[in-house]
């Protein structure tokens, strides 16, 4: 059985959901296979900790957790009891529970023991595939859910990556081109285990920040650094984009704040559309003083003065 999930993640049961992302954040960059190739404690580490956050990083499986619905492992306690169980036919259970020549069963008679095989001695076998009539003793298993952070160029040219579930699996997945900010990914018969079969596992993609890019929907918006001899007589500069660096030209004349648009460069729109990239234009100064520079802007100042600034 699988550690306390709030322990194995080194947060309280009251940290809050930015808390515990942070933290799986945290660990699991800290102990990717990919960062730790051969190291298996590390692997190991990753696993948990990724199995840790399928179940409170979940707010519906935490809430569950917490209330003792299901176990670290996110399998269900029958703690409880049986409410609003029936009995054969649909009709509901004796008094003192299900038996046989008065001899009768309770909620607790069935504590720590696997009553689908119960069900299944007690009726020759039968009732352990879909359709048996057992209802969730022989259901399929159930699905499970995780959040998978990506770049944003993986997002645009697609890519693998590689998950951990809660059962101590860890998977590559497959990210598409154009992959969108919360779309989900649907990865048949890798859920929980089942008497009918293995449910599924549903990934939900989350793009990081990047240092260059602005994301605004599908549209990327990045600063561009220009000196002043490019702005005032034009030129020609290399800007970065995701999909490598290309050659804009810059205007005579352009002042900070200008927006030089590369079609085609930005994010996909979910019709397998890409949007655009805007470099907008910072004028820069030299980082260290130059007095010809001064000297030249103070003569210019007496002769041609301005303002950008428009009068109210």
């Amino acid at each position: 059985m699988a550690r306390d999930p709030y322990q194995e993640l080194g947060v309280s049961r009251t940290a809050s959901a930015d808390e515990i992302r942070k933290a799986f954040r945290k660990l699991a960059k800290e102990n990717h296979p990919d960062t730790n190739p051969g190291d298996k404690a590390a692997e190991e580490r990753f696993k948990r900790v990724s199995a840790a956050f399928d179940i409170v990083g979940d707010a519906e499986k935490r809430k569950k957790f917490d209330a003792g619905e299901i176990d670290a492992d996110g399998r269900e306690t029958f703690r409880g009891g049986f409410q609003g169980a029936r009995g054969p036919w649909g009709a509901p259970p004796p008094p003192g529970g299900f038996g046989r020549g008065g001899q009768t069963y309770t909620s607790e008679s069935f504590e720590g023991v696997d009553l689908g095989d119960i069900l299944g001695e007690m009726f020759g076998g039968r009732g352990q595939g879909r359709g048996g009539g057992f209802g969730p003793f022989s259901q399929r298993g159930s699905d499970v859910r995780a959040r998978l952070e990506i770049d944003l160029e993986e997002a645009i040219k697609g890519a693998k990556k590689r998950i951990g579930f809660s059962d101590g699996r860890t998977i590559d997945v497959t990210i598409p081109k154009g992959a969108q900010e919360g779309q989900t990914l649907r990865l048949k018969g890798q859920g929980a285990a089942g008497r009918a079969g293995p449910g599924d596992a549903f990934i939900e993609l989350s793009i990081a920040p990047h240092p260059i890019y602005r994301r605004e929907g599908e549209v990327l918006v990045m600063d561009l650094p220009v000196t002043v001899y490019d702005a005032v007589l034009g030129g020609k500069v290399e800007a970065p984009t995701p999909d490598g660096p290309v050659t804009l030209t810059i205007p005579k004349g352009s002042n900070s704040g200008a927006k030089l648009r590369l079609k085609g460069r930005g994010l996909a729109d979910g019709q397998g559309r890409r949007g655009d990239l805007f470099a907008r234009l910072v004028v820069t100064l030299p980082e260290k003083p130059d007095a010809a520079l001064e000297s030249f802007v103070e003569e210019w100042k007496k002769q041609r003065p301005y303002s950008p600034r428009r009068r109210v």
